[in-house]
């Protein structure tokens, strides 16, 4: 789907879609009230207190763009001491608001300091044509977080981790085939976000591959001639069109980003032009570069799992490498179902003890 609508009236029909939304009895605009983070996930940090896990929202700039980030310590943090990191890399269409902080926050809990950040040119960091989604911008978003974490009070940077999430997960495995600042590397429903904008989901466009990029290239001309941004994606839908949506990934996902998890700063959009760049990367190329201890996780009923499979089978070098299967849970549901995130929470300490 693509749209011409404005930015400005994309980011009024996601308010309105959070204010009709319910979390626990309550919308989620009154949530994001009660937080003064507008953390969306459930026991998101609501206040620091000391002695505490806190959150810490920071700014820096990556390459001219101003990047908002939180960083998250961990109980009783002293800046004297020394404590291994984890970069969280946010899914495609995600923040650092919703299960990207979920998992920063509780990795924190479990003693790192954790930072999230919202991806350049996406929400509340800097950087035009807004939702501009360049693979190559991405990965620099994972490499400028271990850039600012590594020189944070108190990490040690020596003992640095990254986690993605979906095509946060893609990213990730990207820039750790060559940045060896990372010890450890781990994905979560890892999303091959090239793989899908040229195949389509389950490679059911592979018949429209020629026209799907002649659409991204008249969309660049018309942003080089000074018209109008051609989105592609969803701004905004309705629940009968969720309901009728065939495949969990995409059902389940706007559930949770137009309704259970909603937050202004998030939406499925980015620029057609995007395709130009994303329609040839691939995450699972060059996956014999990772030499690091490799854990990738997926839900066995995640229709998103044969994109971990993939790229898992062609880590050839990678030491201690493990898929680690989430049995029963969907792709979506390891972004916030308590019983999913917790398992995948307690191999990720398990992970990252051994080898951080």
């Amino acid at each position: 789907m693509k749209t011409n609508k404005s930015i400005k009236t994309i980011a009024a029909l996601l308010i309105s879609s959070v204010a009709a939304t319910d979390i626990n009895g309550q919308t989620v605009a009154k949530a994001q009230e009660k937080n003064p983070y507008t953390l969306v996930y459930e026991g998101a940090i609501a206040k620091n207190e000391k002695g505490k896990v806190n959150i810490h929202p920071v700014k820096y700039k990556l390459n001219g763009i101003e990047i908002a980030a939180n960083v998250y310590t961990p109980a009783g943090y002293d800046s004297l001491k020394h404590y291994p990191a984890v970069v969280v890399a946010h899914p495609n269409g995600g923040i650092k608001e919703q299960t990207a902080g979920l998992y920063a926050q509780r990795l924190a809990e479990a003693g790192y300091i954790t930072i999230a950040a919202d991806a350049a040119y996406q929400g509340a960091s800097g950087g035009l044509p807004r939702h501009t989604d360049k693979p190559a911008s991405r990965v620099e978003d994972v490499r400028g977080m271990a850039d600012y974490i590594s020189s944070y009070a108190g990490v040690d940077a020596n003992r640095l981790g990254v986690l993605g999430i979906c095509g946060g997960g893609g990213y990730s495995l990207k820039a750790a085939q060559s940045d060896r600042r990372f010890r450890a590397v781990a994905t979560l429903s890892m999303f091959n976000s090239g793989e899908v904008r040229r195949n389509g989901f389950q490679n059911a466009q592979l018949n429209t591959i020629q026209d799907r990029l002649k659409q991204a290239s008249d969309a660049r001309a018309q942003e080089a001639a000074g018209g109008k941004i051609v989105y592609a994606g969803v701004a905004s839908i309705s629940d009968d069109e969720i309901a009728k949506t065939k495949t969990d990934l995409y059902r389940e996902g706007y559930e949770y980003y137009y309704r259970t998890h909603a937050h202004p700063n998030s939406t499925f959009l980015y620029t057609m032009s995007s395709l130009l760049d994303l329609m040839t990367w691939d995450a699972a190329t060059n996956m014999d570069l990772i030499n690091q201890p490799l854990l990738m996780i997926a839900g066995s009923k995640a229709d998103t799992k044969y994109m971990t499979d993939e790229a898992f089978a062609k880590a050839t070098n990678a030491k201690n490498k493990e898929l680690f299967v989430l049995d029963g849970a969907t792709h979506i549901q390891t972004y916030w179902k308590q019983e999913y995130v917790s398992q995948a929470l307690n191999k990720l300490v398990q992970f990252y003890q051994t080898n951080l």
